[in-house]
């Protein structure tokens, strides 16, 4: 029976450092094995396992693969759920394990990136990434000028001042809003602060990546170009070659 690699092996070949300097990440309690702490002398699989570094998804998987799937309404994005609800895996057939990069509600719709590249997950949702994420917002009544200047330039909300956005008005009740944040609900509440509850929300891009045509519920892997996109927007040039998948 296949025992696995070493842990430190595989941090090494990840880019944590030497192994002598995995040995010490591992030593620190800094890394977890399917959110367990790892222990020096753990083996493992990486194209199976969960390992974290520091909480973040390490880029130990060595075949990369990238979906992108259309979320429909009602559906959960978790890798299980105790409730028995359908969640996001459900709807992507791959043979390896993948993750979903960053959230979307249970009743938000549309795009989402599943991956096993945690290197690239980790970018894509760190707030320093800056990734546009573009929705459209069903919301009651229809928004004035003044509280859709409002939602530009920024709202009070439990946990801060909003950020700039881009909101455009497509038609009555109907709202075309791109945020750089990764707030949570943070679309919704935003509506919510100016008087106009959110009805219906479905992201429809993400930093370059959009799909008018996947249908709900379906998926599909993302061409060699839109990952290419991807990492670039995120500042990965120096590991597009190397991180393609075949």
């Amino acid at each position: 029976m296949d025992e696995g690699e070493r842990l430190q092996k595989t941090l090494a070949r990840a880019g944590f450092g030497s192994r002598r300097a995995c040995e010490i990440l591992i030593s620190e309690g800094r890394v977890t094995i399917d959110g367990r702490v790892a222990e020096l002398g753990n083996r493992v699989h990486p194209d199976e396992q969960v390992i974290c570094v520091d909480g973040a998804l390490a880029p130990t998987a060595q075949n990369m693969v990238y979906y992108l799937l259309n979320k429909p309404d009602g559906v959960v994005t978790t890798a299980s759920d105790p409730q028995g609800r359908t969640t996001v895996l459900n709807l992507v057939e791959s043979s390896v394990r993948i993750f979903p990069v960053g959230r979307l509600d249970m009743n938000t719709e549309g795009l989402l990136i599943l991956t096993n590249d945690g290197r690239l997950a980790h970018l894509l949702t760190h707030p320093s990434s800056g990734i546009a994420k573009e929705y459209l917002a069903r919301v009651e009544g229809d928004p004035s000028p003044a509280a859709i200047r409002r939602l530009r330039e920024g709202v009070e909300l439990e946990d801060g001042i909003t950020s700039p956005a881009q909101v455009s008005r497509v038609s009555e009740g109907l709202l075309r809003i791109v945020i750089h944040e990764g707030r949570n609900r943070q679309v919704r509440r935003m509506c919510s602060a100016v008087g106009h509850d959110v009805t219906r929300l479905v992201r429809t891009r993400i930093g370059p990546i959009q799909d008018a045509t996947l249908s709900p519920g379906s998926s599909r892997q993302l061409s060699l170009g839109e990952v290419r996109r991807l990492m670039e927007a995120v500042g990965m040039t120096d590991e597009i070659a190397s991180t393609m998948p075949s």
